[in-house]
């Protein structure tokens, strides 16, 4: 009996693909559970239209991704730190601190989790930070670290 899996099953396949079992198993673990309806004509259609649906999501949260790093492109976020003599810097910035300041200058929601900081930044002056947008899209946020 062929089965469209709702679910992903271990050892079987994931959500939304097409498998072939036995009917024994279809009518006793898999239909009764709800992971997975019998391939036919309607449910397949249906499966069909869903993909499309998810499909065209994905473009646009892709091009949604790439417009807001073309945003971030001109854009600079300015962070102050404690300095000692000699330019020394007491402490660091973090990832946290740099979503904090996006968010009070210029009104963008930016996750801390996205901002892919190696380690915090010790040093003043201009640091590129990655940004990780989408799977597919990665964006450059520059910092000016200055003196307090």
């Amino acid at each position: 009996m062929k089965v469209i899996l709702l679910a992903d099953v271990k050892s079987l396949g994931k959500k939304g693909e097409i498998v072939n079992v036995s009917d024994g198993y279809a009518r006793n673990m898999i239909l009764p559970k709800k992971l997975g309806v019998e391939a036919n004509s309607k449910n397949l259609n249906d499966l069909k239209l869903q993909n499309q649906h998810e499909e065209k999501v994905a473009k646009e949260n892709l091009a949604a991704a790439q417009a807001f790093a073309k945003e971030l492109e001109n854009v600079t976020v300015t962070v102050t730190i404690k300095t000692g003599e000699g330019g020394r810097v007491f402490g660091s910035v973090s990832a946290k601190e740099i979503a904090e300041a996006a968010k009070n200058q210029l009104n963008l929601d930016i996750d801390k989790k996205k901002l892919q900081l190696e380690s915090p930044i010790k040093s003043l002056g201009y640091t590129n930070v990655p940004l990780r947008l989408h799977p597919k899209v990665t964006a450059q946020l520059k910092v000016h670290v200055k003196e307090q």
